[in-house]
């Protein structure tokens, strides 16, 4: 009887275009970023790292074509969660990844992990709430809690003896954890510490006074895209770039360094991916990709292409079938992929456990202004909140 019913029900739903997840012919992944507005060019760089990823994994996992719904959160957080709950509901994705931002990502996270069960990749956004208490088993990074690189930077400042920072970042939750985490591990004197509005304000003319008169031995921001654009130009115009060195996370990359230029020269930022590290798959990832788009890719497009990999990983594993969550999650915890950074391994709360090393604004040997490895800050690195996460 129970046979008879089943043969039914599945007959039934092939009847009004529903499908059993295992006979789904598409491994579907929605993709929430940014792809309009003053931060566009991230999620732009995040879209052709997937694209990237999708095209050497032959546009199939487990014989299984790859469909992507990308979604707009237009830097907006109530908008992303809209976008998250249309992937959930009406698109019916196997999996969702993107996420620049920790608002976004934390106004969307129920929507996606316990209201849809939906398995979560954040390939940009760590906020600490999510790494601790509120960690989740439908949740996985491929990139970091937020913390973590301002502390891999705090660690490599004492051991340049910088005396004193002022401390510089947008009022908002990871803003908020940046500019924590490097207190956390810096020794030296914080000379002021100042949160601008975010994301309405470009013009830093203010701190940058309060700076000049503090004198401090450095400055430490944390300005993504277009804000960490306009810090460094206004930095040198104020004419403290001879003074008073920056140091930044997320503020000196791939995608800011067309506008920044050689104004960047010389600044040390901190980052758990870097483009010259010299695992093979890095090599072909970075290489394949400036030869596609003629210029370097970023840490936000590597994270973004190696959580294409880590679902492709699982799905591989288990042959297509996506139907049992409890395997999938066991799959994806094992993260037996080959990821840009090498050996890649996640902790309790499913954030990974890395190297953070210390990169340098340089030129190329081409001319080209880019970033380059000088220093590994932290080893196998374990978020600081980890230990607040019930899963084991």
């Amino acid at each position: 009887m129970k046979g008879k019913l089943f043969g039914t029900a599945t007959i039934a739903a092939l009847a009004f275009g529903l499908q059993p997840v295992a006979a789904q012919q598409t491994i579907k992944i929605g993709f929430v970023s940014t792809f309009s507005g003053p931060q566009a060019a991230i999620g732009e760089d995040m879209r052709r790292s997937v694209d990237l990823a999708v095209e050497h994994l032959g546009g199939k996992i487990a014989g299984k074509k790859i469909e992507i719904v990308y979604e707009d959160d237009q830097f907006k957080p109530d908008v992303g969660k809209a976008r998250s709950e249309k992937l959930v509901q009406q698109d019916k994705v196997n999996f969702i990844s993107g996420y620049i931002w920790s608002n976004v990502l934390l106004a969307s996270l129920k929507t996606v992990t316990d209201e849809g069960d939906t398995i979560l990749i954040s390939a940009n956004a760590g906020p600490s709430q999510i790494a601790g208490e509120l960690c989740n088993k439908n949740f996985f990074s491929t990139s970091w809690q937020n913390d973590q690189t301002p502390m891999a930077m705090g660690e490599y400042l004492n051991t340049k003896g910088v005396k004193s920072l002022y401390l510089v970042g947008p009022n908002y939750a990871a803003g908020k954890d940046m500019l924590a985490g490097v207190k956390r591990t810096y020794k030296g004197t914080v000379a002021g510490e100042d949160y601008t509005k975010w994301p309405d304000q470009l013009d830093f003319s203010a701190e940058l006074t309060k700076i000049a008169a503090a004198k401090p031995g450095g400055i430490f921001i944390f300005y993504p895209g277009a804000h960490g654009v306009q810090f460094v130009k206004q930095w040198v115009q104020a004419g403290l770039n001879k003074t008073v060195p920056l140091y930044q996370v997320f503020s000196i990359d791939a995608i800011t360094l067309p506008q920044q230029g050689e104004l960047a020269l010389g600044t040390l930022g901190a980052q758990e991916w870097v483009n010259d590290l010299p695992n093979d798959q890095n090599k072909k990832y970075v290489a394949d990709f400036k030869k596609k788009y003629k210029v370097y890719p970023s840490y936000y497009g590597a994270q973004s292409y190696d959580s294409i990999m880590l679902i492709a990983s699982a799905a591989e594993a288990l042959k297509g079938d996506l139907s049992n969550k409890d395997k999938v999650r066991a799959e994806m915890k094992k993260a037996n992929f080959k990821s840009v950074r090498g050996d890649f391994k996640f902790g309790n709360n499913n954030f990974p456990i890395e190297n953070f090393y210390i990169q340098e604004t340089v030129k190329d040997a081409d001319g080209m202004v880019t970033v380059k490895t000088i220093a590994t800050a932290v080893k196998a690195a374990v978020d600081p909140y980890a230990a607040k996460c019930s899963m084991k």
